[in-house]
Formats: C-alpha cells, sequence, structure tokens
C-alpha cells in the first residue's frame, strides 16, 4: 500500500487562543478544546466543556467547525500521551463549536481521492504515537505545530478500498464501543448508589458526622521518583506506581514501573499496603482516584501520587475511593488544586488533610461496599469483553493496513 506525506492530500488550519475570560456560565456555543479530544479517537464535547457567547460565533467565524470536520491535537503531557496527534470526527449535537488554540483542523484538498473515516483511522494508528513522541523536547509538555503534522506518512489506497476498510472498522468499532459504554453504565450505577444512600457529599443533606480526612486515615503521604529516573527502572523488583497508573476507580497496569529492593527501601515511608486509596495529587491527571490492587504489592509510589489509608473502623475504603470521585467532590478538589498553574495543577498535603470527609455508619458504609464489589463482578466480565473487542478491532487495524484485509 503507498504511502504518502499529508501534506500531498491536506492543510491544516489552527484553531484561536480564547481567554478564560470569554468563557461563560451557559449558552449555544462551545470551545472545542484538546479535551474533546478523548484517547482512542472519540469526540466528546461533555468532557471538561466550556461555553462562549453566542455572538462569538459571527466574530470568529472562521474558526466555526462543521458536523464531519476531522479534527487533531496538537499538545500533550509528554511522560504519558494520549491523545496527541489523535485524529476526531466532530459531532456538533446542535451546538455551535469554535475551534480553539492547539486544536488542529485537517482540510483535504481533493475529497474524491481521501474518504474522511479512513483518514482517521489512518491517522490513529499506534505509529503515530511513536512519531510524535520524537518531538519531545524534554519538557513536560510535547507540541507539534503544522509543519510535524503535515510531514507525517499515512498508507493511501483508492478511494473505494479506503471507504471499504472504513466500513469493517466501523463495524468492528461498534462492538468496542458498546462494550466500553457497558464498563460506563456500571460505574454510574455505582455512583447512583452512592448518591442514593448518603446524598451529595459536598452539601451533605443528609446530616452525615464529618472529620478532616486527618482525623480519620493513619497516612496521607506521596514518596518520589528514584535517583536516575526512567533509566533506574527495573523489568522486575518492587512496584513503583506513578500518576499514569491511577484512574478513577481504575488501575492501569500499562507502564507499571518496577524499582530494585535498594531503591524501594528509601522509599520506606510510602510503602503502600492493601486496601490503601491512591489519589493523583499533581498534573493532569490531578484528583484521580482508585483502591490498590493486591497483584501490584509489594510497591511505593512516586512524588505525584499520595496514599490515603482509612481507619477502618471510621471509613471503608471503597467508600472513602467513591467519596472522592463523585463530581461534586472532584469538582471542590480541582477548585483548591487549580493554583498551582496551567500546567502543573497540585493539591498540597495540607489542603488533602484538611479536606471534610462524610461519616455515615460503617455499617451502612459496608452496605455499599457490598453492593460496589457485586456490580465489580459484572464490570469484570464486560472488561474481559472489552478485551476481546479491542484485540479484534487492532487485529483488523493491523490488517488493513498491511493491505491484509480487502
Amino acid at each position: 500500500m503507498d504511502l504518502v506525506k499529508l501534506h500531498e492530500i491536506c492543510d491544516l488550519k489552527n484553531g484561536f487562543a480564547f481567554k478564560s475570560k470569554d468563557y461563560v456560565d451557559s449558552s449555544n456555543t462551545l470551545s472545542c478544546r484538546m479535551s474533546s479530544i478523548r484517547p482512542g479517537g472519540n469526540f466528546d464535547l461533555e468532557h471538561n466543556k466550556r461555553f462562549l457567547p453566542d455572538d462569538f460565533v459571527e466574530l470568529y467565524s472562521d474558526y466555526l467547525l462543521e458536523e464531519g470536520d476531522i479534527v487533531i491535537a496538537m499538545t500533550d503531557l509528554a511522560g504519558d500521551p494520549k491523545i496527541l496527534g489523535v485524529p476526531t470526527i466532530v459531532r456538533t449535537n446542535g451546538k455551535n463549536l469554535l475551534q480553539n488554540q492547539r486544536v488542529g483542523k485537517l482540510i483535504v484538498k481533493d475529497n474524491s481521492k481521501v474518504h474522511i473515516p479512513f483518514l482517521q483511522y489512518a491517522l490513529n494508528r499506534p505509529i503515530n504515537k511513536s512519531y510524535y513522541k520524537k518531538f519531545a523536547g524534554g519538557g513536560l509538555q510535547i507540541n507539534v505545530g503544522k509543519k510535524e503534522i503535515l510531514n507525517n506518512s499515512i498508507p493511501l489506497p483508492p478511494l473505494n478500498t479506503q471507504k471499504k476498510i472504513a466500513a469493517i472498522l466501523d463495524e468492528a468499532d461498534k462492538l468496542h464501543q458498546l462494550d466500553k459504554q457497558l464498563i460506563e453504565k456500571y460505574d454510574a450505577l455505582t455512583q447512583s448508589f452512592f448518591l442514593d444512600m448518603f446524598g451529595d457529599p459536598v452539601a451533605n443533606p443528609k446530616g452525615w458526622e464529618h472529620k478532616p480526612l486527618v482525623k480519620i486515615t493513619s497516612k496521607i503521604g506521596s514518596g518520589s521518583t528514584p535517583r536516575g529516573g526512567k533509566e533506574s527502572y527495573r523489568e522486575e523488583g518492587i512496584s513503583l506506581i506513578r500518576s499514569l497508573n491511577i484512574y478513577d476507580n481504575k488501575f492501569k497496569y500499562k507502564n507499571l514501573a518496577h524499582i530494585s529492593d535498594e531503591q524501594a527501601n528509601k522509599l520506606k515511608n510510602v510503602i503502600v499496603e492493601e486496601n490503601d486509596v491512591l489519589f493523583n495529587i499533581t498534573g493532569a491527571s490531578i484528583c484521580r482516584s482508585t483502591i490498590v490492587p493486591n497483584d501490584v504489592l509489594p510497591a511505593r509510589v512516586n512524588q505525584h501520587v499520595s496514599i490515603l489509608r482509612p481507619l477502618i473502623n471510621k471509613l471503608n475504603p471503597l467508600f472513602l475511593n467513591h467519596f472522592l470521585i463523585s463530581e461534586n467532590v472532584k469538582n471542590q478538589l480541582l477548585g483548591v488544586g487549580s493554583g498551582g498553574g496551567a500546567i502543573m495543577q497540585a493539591i498540597t498535603k495540607k489542603q488533602l488533610t484538611d479536606l471534610e470527609v462524610i461519616i455515615p455508619p460503617i455499617e451502612l458504609q459496608n452496605q455499599f461496599a457490598e453492593r460496589v464489589q457485586a456490580i465489580e463482578a459484572q464490570k469484570a466480565q464486560a472488561q474481559q469483553s472489552l478485551q476481546k473487542s479491542e484485540e479484534l478491532f487492532n487485529s483488523l487495524l493491523q490488517k488493513a493496513f498491511k493491505g491484509e484485509l480487502i
């Protein structure tokens, strides 16, 4: 399958640098930011959405996006880029969308030669992540420009073949998305149980007792990165849990680091124990929280992750975790944590220790935990199905661009 440079078939238009003071509480006009582009290439307007005044549509008409446009993220975190170079097809959902800075709009030069859904799949191949990673300059972010993006290469078969490939991949992706949606429904069900049983944990309409987190935990603390950084990590050894492993109610094993016994001894103040809640305190993944899985122990944490160890007779770990990931608590914490700046947000240890936590009777917390465990058992089955559908999709994707699918 012939390769072409992207600049041969596309141009790229940069977005506009809207300012934070431009945002309003509500309107029919949204800023299409990098947060709208999700890992894997999904487009999600609801994720961290920001509204702009409706009269901006006329003022900035050059940046108005249309249904079916293809946009691409031009910035990401250097340590673990998830969306850099990832293309997505715009879905307006009846809203006006204005293209923000660091979101590039790809403009196809000749629609008789390029099928946009195929273009999205071609640009979303794993090889692209490797291509963009080489532009990392040692800072916290990778920024790529128009030249770097348009210098990328993609396979480009005849238009009819592009359409057939895209149709097959669309069907495989539907199965994959259904599995993801089922898992999201299980997560939503858990949060619904939490709110039904305990109410809004910030407003506390049920009048539960509440205390600062420090009063109901035996440990709150983060670690550090061993001397030598990534180069000192090992294939096996003591787990070193980093922020990229922590997601809301989920632990990602990919890129789990390991360190030697000697390195681990220098971090003996942050030994992770069974049922510890792990909470991200800095960076773009700030405020993500999960319970450590037993199969990564023994473990330590680095400076971006805090261990929260609840007093079991006061606070069930599952309850604490779902308290932390509930929408209103997360919003409250993000309000606290935004003071560290646009690139590296941070929550200090004092801010964590002072966090007021509702304390329903432990028996009620334990009932909630039992319900959660039952849901998690069903969710585990859905995750197995998701893994199989991902493997199928990736296999078809690989075959498609080797010329083995059509």
